[in-house]
């Protein structure tokens, strides 16, 4: 087997395992080609992150995809924008890895970090990927084959899917977010087991298209895009993924007031942008 077959999702790769398992099973297990010229736009807000952040830079590095990070400091106080100057200062010719390095002077809120890094997207598909490594970039390619494949314009990883592994933490947590999903089917008829989860997929033109009309500039962000996806009638998979959240001691940031914003983005954004 030559080199460029064994990198994994290149057209040799696939063919290869085409043959030893046939088309179903491919599909099945995520077996599939991601194009030569294919770009991921991998956005990561990052607010005071400095114990994770270069962990997951590498993890999603260590990804098989062509793709580019745009990381968006959102403020950070605790050292996290050395690292980024660190960052900043190494060589940045791996066109598998291109890097770009935002940075907000005050801490604005992660949905303003994600507008910052969106305007910046040039890939195919943008993916939302916190930097506290609580998600797992390694999932990308399972992620993008509903959108790659020609089914999809909008992938959500779902943490209440299937039997992947999941951390166990606060059970009024995870009773808020079925309480906010919930509400949200309600009003986009949609019938999503996750609206808040980290990890959602767009094709560019349709990030573009709702892109100029975001608003909210915290954790408001999910049930806002959310409410404007379903509006535009888009086809929206979801897929199962695993979770290491994490407890309040290591730095979870979001909220009882962010359920309370969420709650009045749910309503607000259901009747128009």
């Amino acid at each position: 087997m030559n080199e460029s077959s064994e990198t994994p999702y290149s057209q040799p790769w696939y063919d290869t395992l085409l043959k030893q398992f046939g088309e179903g099973v491919c599909r099945q297990l995520g077996v599939y080609a991601i194009p030569e010229d294919f770009l991921l736009s991998v956005v990561i807000p990052i607010y005071n992150e400095r114990n994770t952040l270069m962990t997951l830079v590498d993890c999603v590095r260590a990804v098989p995809i062509r793709k580019e990070l745009i990381l968006v400091d959102d403020g950070s106080t605790d050292g996290t924008i050395e690292l980024l100057k660190s960052l900043e200062s190494q060589a940045n010719d791996d066109d598998s890895n291109r890097l770009q390095i935002k940075y907000h002077e005050v801490n604005r809120g992660k949905g303003a970090a994600l507008r910052t890094g969106f305007e910046s997207a040039t890939g195919d598909v943008i993916v939302v990927q916190d930097a506290d490594l609580e998600y797992d970039p390694s999932e990308f390619p399972r992620l993008l084959q509903p959108i790659l494949t020609g089914k999809a314009d909008v992938v959500y990883g779902s943490r209440f899917l299937g039997d992947y592994a999941h951390r166990v933490l606060y059970y009024w947590h995870y009773m808020g977010n079925q309480v906010l999903t919930t509400l949200s089917n309600c009003f986009t008829n949609l019938n999503l087991t996750d609206m808040e989860t980290c990890y959602k997929l767009f094709r560019r033109e349709v990030l573009q298209e709702i892109l100029p009309t975001l608003k909210q500039d915290r954790f408001g962000f999910e049930p806002e895009i959310t409410a404007k996806i379903a509006r535009r009638d888009l086809r929206i998979y979801e897929l199962s993924i695993s979770y290491n959240g994490r407890p309040y001691a290591e730095g979870k940031k979001i909220g009882w007031r962010d359920g309370v914003k969420a709650l009045w983005c749910i309503v607000r954004y259901a009747w128009k942008d």
